[in-house]
């Protein structure tokens, strides 16, 4: 059976369950990244030395880093759907895959994390807004973006709209003041209405606030 490692809560994992929900797939989760050292211990280390979550395990294999399991999953489980052979339609998507682990997601955990997961009296005011600027900036991109296109790679859903839009949710109900972005609330609103969407990424999220254990 498909094994999945992480907690519910963490944005890497996110991605994954969604996916995983939206091709139905039955899967084994176990909790880890909830408790000091849990991802330190050799066992662990000897499935994914990075360390990290999600860990994802399939026909005998253990694979790490979140956009790379979206990937095994589409081609593996989604042909025709999540999954295209052709090699110039899947850089449409690669790139958005890229982008958002290498642009969109260091900015947005930056400001969830100094604004909602540290504790408000330790607030940082200049790195809150810094965080929040560079936000602005790529949702900006992003808006503009979907002004010709429904999502992510135009009038399809794919794995591009995962990516990138995992983090929507806490952007827009973490109590912080954000720009207008009306082609971005109307892909949202879509997104809002996909049951695997709902269940895994428009959860509460309360538990983090002002927590900085993990």
């Amino acid at each position: 059976m498909i094994k999945v490692w992480g907690r519910k809560n963490a944005y890497n994992v996110q991605k994954v369950l969604w996916l995983m929900g939206e091709l139905d797939i039955d899967y084994e989760h176990i909790d880890v990244g909830s408790m000091p050292g849990d991802l330190d211990t050799q066992e662990f280390l000897a499935k994914n030395p990075n360390g990290r979550i999600p860990l994802f395990f399939d026909k005998q294999t253990y694979i790490w880093e979140s956009n790379t399991i979206l990937r095994y999953l589409a081609a593996s489980y989604g042909k025709g759907e999540f999954w295209n052979d052709c090699p110039v339609t899947r850089t449409h998507i690669d790139r958005w895959l890229d982008w958002e682990l290498s642009t969109l997601q260091p900015d947005f955990l930056g400001l969830f994390w100094n604004y909602y997961r540290t504790p408000q009296e330790q607030h940082n005011h200049q790195q809150i807004e810094y965080f929040r600027t560079r936000c602005a900036l790529r949702f900006e991109l992003i808006n503009n973006h979907l002004k010709n296109n429904q999502y992510m790679i135009g009038e399809t859903f794919s794995i591009a709209d995962i990516a990138v839009g995992t983090c929507l949710y806490r952007y827009f109900t973490m109590d912080l003041e954000i720009a207008p972005l009306n082609q971005v609330n109307d892909w949202y609103r879509l997104l809002l209405q996909r049951p695997s969407y709902k269940n895994n990424i428009a959860v509460a999220f309360e538990e983090l606030k002002g927590r900085l254990e993990f």
